[in-house]
């Protein structure tokens, strides 16, 4: 609110995954009251307009850069890789996230085992980024289980954005950003009061049950279920608008 009783305009910094790009969000944000919400798409570093960002890539620099682009308060949404950001910015300079809100996401492996094998299988899609054509990583992308009952046009969307990007950048990005390579942050978990919304999609199980333990951990969360699978911004932009607009 101004010193004029008008309302100002809340920012959402949203946060793209893997692979995307900012443009993850555009129908989303055509969905969003200019009124009453500024929107702030953000590439992350080894990404669309990011892809000759600094390296190494690191979750460090991505929380200084989300923090650089961001006004003194904000809200938070990342979606995947953007989640896992997110819970970084959130975790680093709480004061400043009003409100936090974490799509198809995770606080990373807590396994040592189980993170190092990831960490062996993010390094092998590096070298493959690094060494053959982005649509051959375009093409193995989605064929991952996780995507199987996307609807061809979500698929369609998301390969689109996709070759926004550059292969080489890509793979700085995982080796930085990867699951593997995070450090686990459910111990974490505690320590964000602020108001979360922890979005998955019914067709999503790993990430409904991720979910489901993330709300149970978290001092004021709620979880929200919507009719989609995994890239609920590709596929459910009505849906994702609202709940954005909605708050805890």
């Amino acid at each position: 609110m101004s010193e004029f009783g008008v309302q100002t305009p809340e920012t959402l910094v949203l946060l793209h995954g893997f692979g995307g790009t900012r443009h993850t969000w555009d129908r989303v944000v055509a969905l969003l009251d200019p009124q009453r919400y500024r929107p702030l798409a953000l590439d992350l570093p080894g990404h669309g307009e990011l892809a000759s960002y600094k390296r190494p890539i690191t979750f460090a620099g991505c929380v200084q850069m989300v923090l650089a682009a961001a006004p003194s308060s904000f809200a938070l949404c990342g979606y995947s890789l953007g989640g896992r950001v997110a819970l970084h910015v959130a975790l680093a300079a709480p004061e400043r996230v009003s409100r936090l809100l974490l799509i198809s996401t995770s606080p990373g492996i807590e396994d040592a085992v189980e993170r190092a094998r990831r960490r062996e299988a993010d390094n092998a899609l590096a070298e493959r980024l690094e060494h053959e054509p982005l649509e051959s990583f375009i093409d193995s992308w989605s064929a991952q289980p996780l995507f199987a009952t996307d609807p061809s046009d979500v698929l369609r969307l998301a390969e689109e954005d996709q070759r926004r990007n550059h292969a080489r950048s890509l793979a700085a990005a995982l080796r930085g950003l990867g699951t593997g390579e995070m450090d686990s942050l459910w111990v974490r978990l505690g320590e964000l009061t602020m108001p979360v919304t922890i979005l998955v999609g019914e067709r999503d199980a790993k990430y409904r049950m991720l979910g489901e333990r993330m709300s149970q951990q978290l001092p004021r969360a709620r979880l929200l279920t919507l009719a989609g699978g995994h890239r609920l911004a590709l596929e459910c932009p009505q849906e994702l608008a609202r709940a954005l607009a909605s708050r805890l």
